[in-house]
């Protein structure tokens, strides 16, 4: 077992998981003229992020680890906040942007050293985890007119 491969992908668990909730919180209190798109688009991508949180925890019981499995030790781990507020439309797009942005770097980071171990299999899922943030990245300046 790599113990650094262990905690990267535990970090990310742990950001993956406040990520969720986010979503799901907008999801659910989402307002105004944009309801049905964004309404849409929160739920299409907490989708895709609970089946990556349960990727990355398999990954871990792989490489012979814990992942995280309390909500204490995930709030307690996680490097994203959790958003307390109901903001606008606009407002909830620009903080999953920045929160998909910090998302990609701490990917990247444990990708390197995945590839630093020559794990090809956490280099392979991490991989397509940031290809498919990166177009939600995408998509949704595009929607911001940016």
């Amino acid at each position: 077992m790599s113990k650094a491969i262990v905690s990267k992908l535990n970090s990310l668990v742990a950001d993956f998981t406040v990520f969720y909730q986010k979503l799901r919180h907008y999801h659910w209190n989402v307002k105004g003229p944009r309801f049905f798109i964004l309404h849409q688009k929160f739920e299409e991508i907490y989708d895709e992020i609970n089946l990556v949180i349960d990727e990355l925890a398999e990954r871990i019981v792989g490489l012979e680890g814990v992942p995280l499995h309390t909500l204490a030790h995930v709030l307690e781990e996680a490097s994203l906040q959790e958003d307390p507020n109901i903001p606008d439309g606009e407002a909830m797009v620009a903080a999953l942007v920045s929160d998909m942005t910090a998302l990609t770097k701490s990917l990247q980071s444990a990708l390197e050293e995945a590839e630093d171990a020559e794990d090809r299999t956490t280099v392979n899922m991490l991989d397509e985890v940031k290809d498919g943030l990166e177009a939600h990245i995408w998509m949704l300046k595009a929607w911001e007119g940016k």
